[in-house]
């Protein structure tokens, strides 16, 4: 059994063992190089004689293969290279189902002539993917030389994944030196191929990947090890320049089952839980044409705010602080419930005065209440223009709480309960003595009359 054989029997395999999971249709277009250079040698042969033989074998071996198209586009195979053509590019054979037939008699009739134009091919390969959803398309770039034409491959390919061809181009090297590698990483998967050996092999791994879904369940564990975590957004991002991938909110299947994604396996990622905080897990590799297991800790509890009675606030907050690194990691409003991971937090509730809870624990699946006594109003009543500020004493210390500044002859000012100080002077007054201190005390859900004279 050659090799190609042995692909088609695993390919068989996989979609057997996967026909319930409903995987996307795959269009493959393969781009061919027709540059006069693909006459260069390859072992006893010609890199075109051989390209032709192995893509005419492989398109063969793939007639029974179910949700699949094929399509062939050339460039560099019209004009001399004298000419120096750089919109030589021709789809020869479009999609359709059953085409396999075509693609081989054409193959058969391309004889190479002129230059090497690889971005404005990819460029015109958008056009030739029909717009249809649920359908991952896919491109084999099989060349024997880099761009010619002045064009920038590496943009034209990013444009290509925007625009629905979702895999990164697969591109094949022929005789290319590992000094060429660097020029086409940007551009999609790179494999070099220097032997007729090493092509059909190449290709061999290339259709596997192209045609078997990488497919992956993200497993968002709780306290207790299991898969229950769900409902939280995750960002997948390429490790090497950060650039966003993927975005997804995390979902469990009809069987409670973290459900099933297909990934691209070129990119190394990292994979960020939108989580509060956020858990994030770097370089994580996928194995291609497998279903893959990502693991990732992410339990969490629920912390519900509330506030005794009538809130006087207008829109009482605390600050959700990491105590390790003082980080404020979230800002909750009153009166609401939220998820934080399985942790110990400060809590800082902008009341006036301020107040700090610490080692506030969240609990797996639990809810842990912090409950805040409903406050007072403290009403000034003046005859004139004061200076006048709100003192606490705290453990023998004054702390201030707030300045006033009061508009009219009247203000009004919500705190919570507790013993405090008014320590004022009359604006026209410009004797540093003559400031006077009032002692008072706020109850909750009363009002606190003061009148200065």
């Amino acid at each position: 059994m050659n090799i190609l054989q042995k692909i088609l029997s695993i390919l068989f395999l996989f979609v057997t063992l996967n026909a319930s999971a409903q995987a996307p249709k795959t269009r493959i277009l393969f781009v061919l190089d027709g540059s006069g250079s693909m006459y260069a040698k390859m072992g006893t042969d010609n890199r075109i004689s051989v390209a032709k033989r192995l893509l005419t074998r492989l398109v063969d071996s793939l007639k029974y293969q179910e949700e699949l198209e094929l399509a062939l586009r050339v460039y560099g195979h019209q004009s001399l290279k004298t000419d120096r053509n750089c919109k030589d590019t021709r789809l020869e054979v479009p999609f359709s189902p059953n085409n396999h037939l075509i693609i081989k008699d054409k193959i058969k009739t391309i004889r190479p002539k002129g230059t090497t134009l690889i971005a404005y091919s990819l460029q015109e390969a958008a056009y030739d993917f029909p717009k249809n959803p649920n359908v991952r398309n896919v491109i084999i770039l099989i060349t024997d030389g880099i761009e010619e034409c002045d064009g920038d491959p590496c943009a034209v390919s990013t444009a290509l994944q925007k625009q629905g061809v979702v895999l990164r181009p697969f591109i094949i090297g022929l005789g290319l030196t590992a000094e060429f590698k660097t020029q086409f990483e940007c551009v999609g998967r790179y494999f070099e191929a220097e032997t007729e050996n090493d092509f059909e092999e190449v290709l061999n791994v290339v259709i596997s990947q192209a045609i078997n879904n990488t497919s992956a369940q993200i497993n968002l564990l709780d306290s207790y090890g299991r898969p229950s975590e769900t409902d939280v957004n995750m960002t997948f991002t390429d490790s090497k320049t950060g650039k966003t991938i993927y975005n997804y909110v995390h979902t469990l299947d009809y069987r409670n089952n973290p459900d099933t994604l297909y990934i691209d396996p070129s990119y190394l990622y990292d994979i960020k839980i939108h989580t509060t905080p956020p858990v994030v897990k770097k370089n994580v590799s996928f194995i291609a044409g497998k279903h893959n297991t990502v693991a990732i800790d992410a339990p969490q509890g629920y912390l519900n705010l509330q506030i005794d009675g009538i809130t006087n606030y207008k829109n009482l907050q605390a600050l959700i602080v990491n105590p390790s690194t003082s980080e404020i990691i979230n800002v909750q409003d009153f009166n609401d419930k939220q998820k934080y991971l399985v942790d110990d937090y400060t809590i800082e509730i902008l009341t006036l005065p301020r107040l700090t809870q610490k080692n506030v624990n969240i609990i797996q699946d639990k809810t842990t209440t912090l409950q805040v006594q409903q406050p007072g109003k403290l009403n000034i009543v003046t005859r004139g223009k004061y200076i006048i500020s709100i003192f606490q004493k705290k453990q023998g210390k004054t702390h201030l709480v707030k300045n006033l500044n009061l508009k009219g002859n009247q203000d009004i000012t919500v705190l919570q309960p507790g013993k405090y100080q008014l320590i004022y002077r009359e604006s026209a007054v410009k004797e540093t003595i003559k400031t006077k201190t009032k002692e008072f005390t706020i109850k909750s859900g009363e009002m606190k009359h003061i009148t200065l004279k």
